[in-house]
């Protein structure tokens, strides 16, 4: 929906005119869609019916709530981005108050629920379709996902004094209240909820160092 209405993928623009940059780029989506979808692929080679089992019902919860969240989340920052007056603006509405990326969020649960969902028929050497979601998993947390946004981010937005308190009180994956993720410490911030250094390479700006670490402060303190 987003293709069709802005009439290109920006992603592709690098890519476009060198055809082997192209072909490395498709050939690692088919290797991610393969791996992510061996939970799948597996149950679906069965030959066999078992009764429903307490892991589909809750591998169907966790998809389900995954799917919803993602989304929601990615419908929201579309409307928030078609709106004029959110030009030049990071998206902060919805989910997006409580994390920075609550698709990506999503997208990680409902492969999971996909797997845990398979458990119940995976035998032996099957169980290494976990390969599936853990492997989705780290790209988005240490690859292709959540650190480019942030770098991008940061770049367009780090010098915004709004923004360096929006980073500061907001979870990267887990959605959490502000108000309770702000005044976590750093290193339950990177140990459980995945805010790691690499989100924040080139953040703070030197020119805003001061009043981020003054807005810490002033978080812990409320």
């Amino acid at each position: 929906m987003r293709i069709l209405q802005w009439g290109e993928d920006r992603r592709f623009d690098e890519m476009r005119s060198n055809l082997g940059k192209l072909a490395v780029f498709w050939t690692f989506q088919a290797v991610w869609v393969w791996t992510v979808s061996l939970p799948i692929t597996v149950v679906n080679s069965r030959d066999r019916d078992p009764s429903i089992k307490p892991g589909d019902i809750v591998g169907w919860i966790i998809w389900s709530m995954g799917m919803s969240v993602e989304a929601t989340a990615d419908q929201q920052k579309l409307a928030f981005k078609n709106s004029s007056a959110n030009r030049g603006k990071w998206c902060n509405v919805g989910l997006w108050r409580f994390s920075r990326h609550p698709n990506y969020f999503g997208e990680i649960f409902l492969w999971w629920g996909i797997f845990v969902a398979s458990t119940p028929v995976l035998e032996g050497a099957e169980w290494l379709v976990v390969l599936g979601p853990i492997f989705l998993t780290l790209l988005l947390l240490f690859v292709s996902g959540i650190p480019l946004l942030e770098e991008s981010a940061d770049k367009k937005f780090g010098s915004v004094r709004e923004y360096q308190l929006y980073k500061k009180t907001t979870s990267p994956v887990i959605p959490l209240p502000p108000v309770v993720y702000g005044k976590l410490p750093a290193w339950l911030k990177a140990a459980v909820l995945f805010e790691f250094p690499l989100y924040s390479r080139n953040f703070p700006p030197e020119q805003g160092s001061n009043w981020y670490r003054k807005a810490g402060e002033k978080v812990a303190s409320d």
